[in-house]
């Protein structure tokens, strides 16, 4: 039975037969969902790049990860072959939970792709509101594709320049500049130059129907804005 099929199941038969009980049931859907974010968050996967690898939804995966979601068994499946892992280590017992979370400079695991280099600076499996960055966009990064997610970014250039295009205004920013945005406008980062821009980007995730933004905070706040229309 293929991933799909066994996906199309997730809403029917849940686990949680023979419990000893609601405290069980929670302890149990508790380690579950650290174990999942674990596992997504080594792999670098957004909600939405497992959910395509699942056929399993977004608002599903999100509650499952918060313990508010009892999975069926052949959600448990599906999430374990996506995964390369078994069943029985989704249940693996999670470690001590720290108070605070340390990266180290030299043990930041880095991740590249579509022109951009990054490295994570906090972990999503403990704060998953606030998603901290240091980004390096590559002077030669192509094409102009314009993205757009749930939440609000923050950032803040160390190096280089870099141009941000938000809802079809561009905005130029140079060393020590800042700029916060509401990220379901279409934007994209550029660096401008000829040369490599490297900065701190802060992703705050939080879905439209569980915050209502601001007026203020619907518009981008950036030093130097520059007229025209995103390319």
């Amino acid at each position: 039975m293929g991933n799909l099929s066994i996906a199309n199941q997730a809403t029917g038969c849940y686990l949680g037969g023979n419990m000893e009980g609601e405290t069980d049931i929670s302890s149990q859907l508790a380690g579950l969902g650290l174990r999942l974010a674990e596992l997504r968050a080594a792999r670098g996967w957004t909600f939405e790049e497992l959910a395509e690898r699942t056929g399993l939804s977004k608002p599903f995966l999100s509650r499952l990860e918060a313990g508010d979601r009892q999975p069926s068994i052949a959600a448990v499946l599906t999430l374990a072959r996506a995964f390369g892992v078994s069943v029985a280590t989704l249940f693996e017992s999670p470690g001590p939970v720290e108070p605070c979370i340390v990266v180290r400079g030299d043990k930041a695991a880095v991740r590249r792709g579509d022109g951009l280099t990054y490295a994570p600076l906090s972990s999503t499996t403990r704060f998953a509101n606030l998603q901290p960055m240091k980004l390096t966009i590559s002077h030669r990064r192509k094409g102009d594709q314009q993205y757009q997610h749930d939440g609000e970014e923050w950032v803040y250039v160390l190096s280089g320049r870099l141009r941000i295009s938000v809802a079809g205004a561009l905005y130029d920013l140079e060393p020590g500049d800042s700029a916060h945005f509401d990220s379901r406008q279409p934007h994209r980062l550029n660096a401008l130059g000829g040369r490599d821009v490297e900065l701190i980007l802060v992703a705050c995730p939080v879905p439209e129907a569980d915050f209502e933004f601001p007026r203020s905070m619907r518009q981008l706040r950036a030093i130097r804005p520059t007229t025209g229309i995103a390319r």
